[in-house]
């Protein structure tokens, strides 16, 4: 006792019976880093400032609504296998327009329709209500002399657990080397996070094969285990009809020549004679076409269409919150149906994902998103990138044990400067095993009691020598047999002979 007790009387001191409690972090803390229609609050700009939401509400009041994209119409060419329509009897096909593709804003929608709730939101830029479409470039994500690298930003937040960046997608296979693969180094770095990456959009006429070797061949080898990548893309069925109408559609289609009704036409050139036109008049105008002309409502149902189509990290991250939040971090993300999502843009059969799941040469497996009759569209793979890793192959064990570790560095943060000595040895492990017994019984761990299913040790000849304490080091070993999925059933039946 610190006090020199110098009158007479009685005095109380109450001494702590028992030791801290470990709290386990939030594990499905997602950050979607892309462009917004605005990035403001208060009046404050929120461009490249990490900035925590609870609501798909409140995404609309601080970064905007949807980008509208401008599409046009061509005649399709019967070499390149490609989905079509027809317009007066001709093959016809819809493309989007260069520099007019955004995935952010449905991908956020998409994130909550799958039980997002909390999230971080990075703007990287904004794209407002302009014309001239909207530029991605590698730049606005990893850095320049005159913008700052976004991964860099995110080092100062301790909160988000999982990095979804869905626009970088449109550069292509670009995006692997130059941005992918800094993911999964910040994701190292920090040792709390995790990242959930998108493959280029397959084409029809594009070979399976051709885009995983891609993305296999750019990714690169290094902390492979702190990513999970997922294909193909999803038909969603987020754009609803009333979010498309003519203004979708690129200046350099006629609709006036291109509709066969004749009384599109009138409605047509009436409209040209307001060269200013208000709201209003733009919506009675859209109303009036698509009651006039069944030709017009297929086109726009065509750009719906391309519009829904979308990377599916948005989908995934809302999944990994579903999983989080109702069975625990350690139960694998998969065998669950997606969605808002009416199904893949590629039906990928058993067969084919057997060199997706298992990569021999590099262990680089691909988890991929599969249609099954009567069930649904479900994620059907849970493996990290690492995936010949006995250690870190699957989701569950990474982001488990991720949580582990970063529970126990913030419970044993009160700790620094205090004696290293048996006593506070004593404390922390008391601390460490309590959590790691209430994971147990949370089935986080394997084993029939708790001695096989975690071990901690700390002190004076177990974890540390007489010259660790002189140089001040605490040293603590944590050992935690973590729960894995049954990734294959094998259920064996004989016949056996008659008994009676």
């Amino acid at each position: 006792m610190a006090s020199t007790f110098m009158t007479p009387g009685v005095y109380i001191e109450e001494k702590n019976a028992f030791p801290s409690s470990i709290t386990a972090v939030e594990t499905a803390v997602p950050v979607f880093i892309g462009y917004t229609q605005k990035a403001e609050r208060n009046g404050k700009s929120l461009i490249h400032k990490p900035t925590r939401i609870t609501s798909f509400a409140e995404y609309l009041e601080y970064f905007g609504s949807e980008f509208k994209p401008k599409f046009t119409l061509a005649d399709a060419d019967p070499k390149v296998k490609q989905e079509t329509f027809n317009i007066n009897g001709k093959p016809t096909v819809v493309q989007i327009k260069d520099n007019n593709t955004a995935y952010f804003y449905n991908s956020i929608r998409l994130f909550f329709g799958n039980s997002g709730s909390l999230c971080y939101i990075l703007s990287v830029g904004t794209y407002g209500h302009s014309a001239d479409g909207l530029t991605i470039a590698a730049d606005d994500f990893i850095g320049s002399d005159t913008k700052p690298n976004v991964f860099t930003l995110l080092e100062k937040e301790a909160e988000p657990t999982l990095i979804v960046m869905p626009d970088i997608i449109a550069l292509g296979a670009d995006a692997y080397t130059t941005v992918y693969s800094q993911v999964l180094q910040h994701c190292a770095d920090m040792q709390s996070r995790f990242g959930i990456f998108d493959l280029v959009k397959q084409k029809p006429s594009d070979v399976l094969e051709e885009v995983i070797g891609a993305f296999r061949d750019q990714i690169g080898v290094n902390s492979l285990n702190y990513g999970a990548a997922y294909h193909p893309w999803l038909k969603t069925t987020i754009v609803q009809p009333d979010e498309v109408d003519f203004e979708n559609l690129d200046a350099t289609v006629d609709l006036e020549k291109l509709l066969p009704e004749p009384a599109a036409a009138q409605i047509i050139t009436k409209y040209k004679t307001n060269a200013t036109p208000d709201k209003n008049t733009k919506k009675n105008f859209h109303q009036s076409l698509k009651a006039a002309s069944p030709t017009y409502v297929h086109i726009l149902e065509e750009v719906r269409s391309q519009m829904n189509e979308l990377p599916p990290s948005g989908a995934l991250a809302g999944i990994y919150t579903l999983i989080d939040n109702s069975r625990g971090v350690w139960k694998a993300p998969a065998n669950v149906s997606v969605n808002m999502v009416t199904a893949p843009t590629v039906n990928i059969s058993g067969e084919e994902q057997k060199n997706l799941n298992v990569d021999i040469m590099a262990g680089k497996s691909i988890n991929v998103i599969r249609p099954f009759t009567g069930v649904g569209t479900l994620v059907w793979g849970a493996r990290t990138l690492d995936g010949n890793s006995l250690d870190w192959r699957y989701i569950n064990v990474r982001r488990t044990l991720i949580m582990i570790e970063q529970s126990v560095k913030l419970a044993t943060r009160a700790y620094v400067f205090e004696a290293n000595d048996a006593t506070t040895w004593i404390t922390v492990k008391s601390m460490i095993n309590n959590f790691l017994q209430n994971l147990w019984k949370q089935g986080a761990l394997a084993g029939a009691a708790p001695e096989q299913a975690f071990d901690v040790q700390v002190g004076l000849g177990t974890t540390m020598t007489p010259q660790d304490i002189l140089e001040g080091r605490m040293l603590i070993t944590v050992k935690v047999a973590l729960t894995r999925p049954a990734e294959f059933i094998i259920i064996t039946f004989q016949q056996q002979m008659q008994e009676s």
